[in-house]
């Protein structure tokens, strides 16, 4: 199997990994920071959209089915930035991070209320061994995550120049994201985290 493709689910279905899940999940974004520091947010707004719709398809020609959490962000990208395109407001693209945060944290936070872990139901192949309070936990964490994120989009957009604000959601927003999640790894092999196990997958 290619190193493209990280293994199959339960079910058999082909999911991405390594490079080929960066490149569909960072893709779009580098492509609206090229083309916004060449032309202008409107440009890069219709770049966006272009690139995520090349996502999609690369995400399907390589496993035949195009991720739940890359349809949901298509069409919110599709949304927010027709109509950023549209009526020429650049509010509208710079505000789709904080309602995309926004609905994850409550999407968390709702399952947590309901006693139905989410998180573990999208993740649960990627942390074997993990136990039920290293779930529930983890699922907090990130929910409370989500609305600093939402927060720190709304002071950068409202506060601050398009330049900035757009620094920061590429790689200010990445970088934090990213130290977070390595942040939880304590936390994680505390409650029974097996990383043999993970590498071998």
């Amino acid at each position: 199997m290619s190193d493209e493709l990280a293994g199959r689910k339960e079910s058999g279905r082909k999911e991405l990994g390594g490079w080929a899940k960066l490149g569909v999940d960072l893709g779009p974004l580098l492509v609206f920071f090229a083309a916004y520091s060449r032309f202008d947010i409107f440009v890069a707004t219709g770049a966006f959209m272009a690139a995520t719709a090349v996502a999609m398809a690369v995400a399907w020609s390589l496993t035949r089915h195009i991720p739940a959490m890359t349809w949901f962000s298509a069409v919110l990208v599709g949304v927010f930035g027709g109509l950023t395109i549209w009526l020429q407001d650049e509010t509208f693209i710079k505000v789709k991070p904080t309602i995309v945060f926004l609905i994850f944290s409550a999407i968390l936070f709702f399952g947590i209320l309901r006693r139905r872990n989410y998180l573990k139901a999208l993740l649960g192949t990627a942390f074997t061994g993990l136990n039920e309070r290293g779930w529930h936990l983890l699922a907090w964490r990130w929910a409370f995550f989500f609305l600093v994120l939402a927060g720190l989009n709304e002071m950068f957009w409202r506060l601050f120049s398009t330049d900035i604000w757009l620094h920061f959601k590429v790689w200010g927003d990445t970088l934090l994201t990213f130290i977070f999640a390595i942040a939880q790894m304590p936390m994680l092999l505390k409650h029974g985290l097996k990383l043999e196990d993970g590498k071998k997958e």
